[in-house]
């Protein structure tokens, strides 16, 4: 892992836990920023303000500490533009996907930081990560948690855990990537120089076949 923060993960860590502070000191200021999939008609901004704040201390606490782990290898990698529309897109898609539970009240970074990991288990698959104080490989953990966020959020356990904004996170992640991967400069030059799909030729073929 990557020690030194790089640019976004920064900024991203310094603006949560400054509104989880600012909101802490009046929670009153929290409540138009709120995310009610209901309401996103009446009040559109909180497709993305929701992942800015956090319903407490250890709330806020262990999503920074897995940007802080995450963030800085897949930033470094992506580029920093690119890493902040993943951490966006991963937010946002955890909102859109919470519309399966239309009057929750929902808040938190923990979408977008899942689209984070699911990029780092996506370009170091084999690294290996402590998850719940066990050893394993960043993509075995990925899909423990999008099963447990599937259960739960299906299986109605743990309430008050928004697993639908967790998987929505991973979906909006794995889109944004494969949109990136597919604008690469990498992506373009392999459609360059890659060779021509083989044309049907039937007197070739036919020929070939008779020398069989």
């Amino acid at each position: 892992m990557m020690n030194a923060m790089t640019p976004w993960v920064r900024r991203l860590i310094f603006a949560n836990v400054a509104v989880f502070a600012l909101t802490t000191w009046n929670p009153v200021l929290a409540g138009p920023f709120v995310l009610v999939p209901a309401f996103i008609p009446y009040r559109p901004w909180t497709l993305l303000s929701y992942a800015f704040l956090h319903a407490g201390f250890m709330h806020v606490f262990f999503n920074m500490i897995g940007l802080y782990f995450f963030g800085p290898q897949v930033e470094s990698r992506l580029g920093s533009g690119r890493f902040l529309g993943l951490y966006l897109a991963s937010g946002l898609g955890g909102a859109l996907l919470s519309i399966a539970t239309p009057y929750a009240h929902i808040v938190g970074a923990s979408g977008a930081v899942f689209g984070v990991m699911l990029a780092f288990a996506r370009y170091w698959p084999h690294a290996t990560i402590i998850m719940w104080f066990f050893p394993m490989e960043a993509r075995v953990a990925v899909v423990m948690m999008a099963a447990l966020s599937i259960f739960g959020g299906f299986g109605g356990t743990q309430p008050g855990v928004a697993h639908f904004a967790h998987l929505g996170g991973f979906a909006g992640g794995y889109l944004f990537l494969r949109i990136a991967e597919a604008r690469s400069p990498a992506a373009k030059f392999r459609a360059q120089v890659a060779p021509p799909p083989p044309r049907w030729n039937p007197d070739g073929n036919l020929e070939r076949w008779r020398r069989v």
